[in-house]
């Protein structure tokens, strides 16, 4: 059974828990959740903080991620929490007939340049039927989790974005991306993935903050997962996080591409940098560039291109971004109902 919290004031202590334990937290901007209040902070770490800093919906939906949703007062937060309760209590049945075989280009929405940021909420937008609801938007939002309807069905959509972080993998968006699939398939939610991602993010900061410990979540939570998952390549799906993005190692239940989308262990021009190093650095400057660019071209061809990755079975179908909709809508379909025997543990 779906359960929703909705936080309209304080929380303190053991009832901090109360929100915590269920599936989607909602507060509004009088909301308040913290285990010990500004006075006991104050005098036993001499802290200087009140309430709305300690435990209001800025800290807790930016930064702890204990918040799904966040709005400004409490008529909103109640509207929200009516949202989400329509699409996780009746969640339709999805009828692929309904939806046109061939659809708007939605590859118009991605920028021509390859490695040009942008924000992948457009395309979510256009791929549902009508606006979902954003869980989670200001926390890790370099993964974007969304509930919203697809073909008269609730479906949960999982996408890299571009737009912040370069659509990279961290800690924390793992860790809010297997929360999202473990609820989905808590609840009997097909899921559909976005995947435009270069890689994890590297660097001192994320091995300290726990990006093996909290990553392997994301791929515990996919390989465990019973629900219909469809994925979709839209640009790029680079090394260990592409795998980790419901890919078919992952148990898939399909995994389509654009024919423009790039799979590989890394970028052509990574690659090359590295497997032709000594052969650009003894090519004279005039040419190296030349070069270069020849050497890509063929790491394209070769290891690169959605041709290379469909022969290995990596991907199953390379599809036209106007027939996107349809086909994933043919793909959920085609897959048999089911429901994860499992609670949603707050991850």
């Amino acid at each position: 059974v779906p359960q929703i919290s909705v936080v309209l004031g304080p929380a303190a202590g053991g009832a901090a828990y109360g929100p915590a334990l269920t599936d989607i937290v909602i507060m509004s901007g009088n909301g308040r959740i913290f285990v010990t209040g500004p006075e006991v902070v104050r005098s036993v770490t001499g802290e200087q903080v009140d309430m709305e800093r300690l435990g209001g919906p800025e800290p807790h939906g930016r930064r702890s991620g204990v918040v799904h949703v966040t709005t400004k007062d409490d008529a909103s937060a109640l509207a929200e929490a009516r949202k989400l309760a329509a699409l996780l209590g009746r969640q339709g049945r999805i009828t692929p007939e309904d939806v046109p075989a061939v659809g708007d280009d939605l590859s118009a929405l991605l920028p021509a340049e390859s490695n040009r940021a942008y924000d992948v909420r457009p395309l979510i937008k256009a791929l549902l039927d009508e606006p979902g609801v954003e869980l989670h938007p200001k926390w890790a939002p370099n993964v974007v989790t969304t509930l919203g309807r697809f073909a008269g069905r609730t479906v949960g959509v999982i996408a890299n974005n571009p737009l912040r972080l370069g659509g990279c993998l961290d800690a924390s968006s793992a860790e809010k991306a297997a929360r999202f699939v473990r609820m989905c398939d808590a609840l009997g939610v097909p899921l559909i993935v976005l995947v435009d991602v270069p890689g994890y993010l590297p660097g001192l900061g994320q091995e300290w903050d726990g990006v093996v410990r909290r990553g392997a979540k994301l791929l515990h939570a996919f390989a465990e997962a019973v629900v219909p998952r469809v994925t979709l390549v839209t640009r790029k799906a680079y090394g260990g996080a592409y795998i980790a993005m419901n890919s078919r190692a992952l148990g898939a239940t399909t995994v389509f591409a654009w024919p423009n989308a790039e799979v590989a262990v890394m970028g052509a021009a990574a690659a090359v940098n590295i497997l032709h190093r000594k052969k650009l650095a003894a090519t004279p400057p005039e040419e190296r560039e030349a070069l270069r660019a020849q050497l890509i071209e063929e790491q394209i061809r070769v290891a690169g291109g959605v041709n290379r990755a469909l022969e290995i079975g990596v991907i199953d179908e390379v599809i036209k971004p106007s027939e996107t909709r349809r086909r994933l809508a043919e793909a959920i379909a085609a897959a048999p109902a089911a429901r994860g025997a499992h609670g949603n543990i707050p991850l």
